[in-house]
């Protein structure tokens, strides 16, 4: 037994999938040792500006992996979809617990997406919810809205947006779930790789922490996490790239789907592997597909797509 150090955000979210993640080990082993050590991050310095390529990259994790690295954290725990597609040298994802709803959802006072009238103001920081909706509901007009999750809720609330879209898996982890007015089906929104998913992680040889942490793994939700993640990297977009990905256990099947929002429209592949040790080829597979439909070799060769975001 020793005292584990956990690393963690210190916003409302951040700290209550941490603090779960704590109770899930301490119920492992009630005399576990574990101290919640919160970390700021670029995204959190950066809170009222837009998140470019110029500022960096790993806005919300690479404070905390610095510190994972030089060993004032023995756990970090992430939204997987904050991690960067490579992981740094020296650590590695030990467990994905079970994942969350993976969807996006809309906050309005309105019934839903189809009901927002043309021109309504639709709040989201995010590149990729920009363009999906693009392709949805043109007539709409997508708005700069960052902050934490009840900033953004509270927004709508006061009328300075229509509408806002935010990760479902937050809202629920927030207890906010009343507040989801619709979950936006797959066909008009991907989720960014890895929604919904918590990521443990360590550094490479911590064999004591990876026997405390492994025990939380669920091992179709690390498999679904890892084909997102094969596919971006594949992809070899920036952070900012328009594109959605999401993958789904069946049994020992895993099914992927990906787009990515080109100008001349949403552009979609899929893929599959028979096992859950294969996760990592259909994501690859999927990202090949759409590759060769935009006929590049990677998205980072697109102007549009993003530019690769340089590294800090």
């Amino acid at each position: 037994m020793r005292h584990l150090r956990l690393g963690t955000r210190g916003s409302r979210l951040a700290l209550a999938q941490s603090r779960w993640v704590l109770e899930r080990i301490r119920a492992l082993d009630e005399r576990q040792d574990v101290e919640l050590v919160e970390i700021r991050t670029s995204g959190d310095r950066f809170a009222d500006v837009p998140l470019g390529p110029e500022l960096g990259r790993s806005f919300f994790t690479k404070e905390i992996e610095d510190a994972l690295l030089d060993g004032r954290i023995d756990l970090a725990v992430h939204s997987c979809k904050d991690l960067a597609a490579a992981m740094p040298d020296g650590l590695r994802l030990a467990a994905v617990p079970e994942r969350e709803e993976p969807r996006d959802a809309l906050v309005s006072g309105a019934p839903g997406l189809a009901a927002l009238s043309a021109g309504a103001t639709v709040g989201t920081g995010s590149p990729r919810r920009i363009d999906f909706l693009s392709i949805a509901r043109p007539d709409l007009i997508a708005t700069p809205l960052r902050g934490n999750v009840p900033t953004r809720v509270r927004a709508v609330d006061e009328g300075k947006v229509d509408a806002a879209v935010l990760a479902a898996a937050g809202l629920r982890r927030l207890g906010m779930a009343d507040r989801i007015t619709e979950l936006l089906d797959l066909e008009t929104m991907l989720p960014a790789a890895g929604q919904g998913a918590l990521a443990l992680q360590i550094r490479e040889g911590d064999t004591a922490t990876a026997a405390i942490v492994e025990a939380l793994d669920h091992a179709p939700s690390h498999a679904e996490a890892a084909a997102e993640r094969a596919c971006l990297r594949r992809l070899g977009a920036g952070c900012q790239a328009p594109v959605g990905v999401l993958a789904t256990v069946s049994g020992t099947t895993v099914e992927i789907q990906a787009a990515v929002v080109a100008p001349e429209g949403l552009v979609r592949a899929r893929a599959a592997a028979a096992s859950l040790a294969l996760a990592e080829d259909a994501g690859r597979v999927a990202a090949g597909h759409l590759l060769a439909q935009l006929h590049v070799e990677r998205l980072h060769e697109l102007a549009w797509a993003g530019i690769p975001p340089r590294a800090t």
